[in-house]
């Protein structure tokens, strides 16, 4: 009776923890945009700019920013933005020279 007894507390709070870590307070805020039925995950906070797609067309139709795919040569190959160069991540650091000053620096991983 007694292993009975552990047996069942001890689910009890395994229940308990899977519970807790699934909890709202545990995912990132979402945000519903207006006039959109699909939420939003909030934003990184890790203070770099994102751009969206539109903003990406006007910058490049002004001549304004350079798009770097920092993915690895062969998703390049299989596929990437008109015009961008490839900088594999593990590479920037060699090519910074290479970047322009006066632009915008796009770079994309997928």
């Amino acid at each position: 009776m007694r292993i009975r007894s552990y047996f069942a507390l001890m689910m009890l709070a395994i229940a308990g923890l899977i519970v807790g870590c699934n909890s709202a307070e545990m995912k990132p805020p979402q945000i519903v945009a207006a006039n959109s039925p699909t939420p939003v995950h909030a934003p990184p906070n890790d203070g770099v700019r994102r751009v969206t797609v539109t903003e990406l067309q006007d910058l490049l139709a002004q001549n304004k920013a350079v798009v770097i795919d920092v993915r690895n040569e062969a998703a390049y190959a299989q596929g990437h933005i008109k015009g961008a160069k490839l900088i594999p991540f593990t590479e920037i650091q060699n090519h910074t020279g290479e970047l322009p000053k006066d632009k915008t620096i796009v770079t994309y991983c997928s």
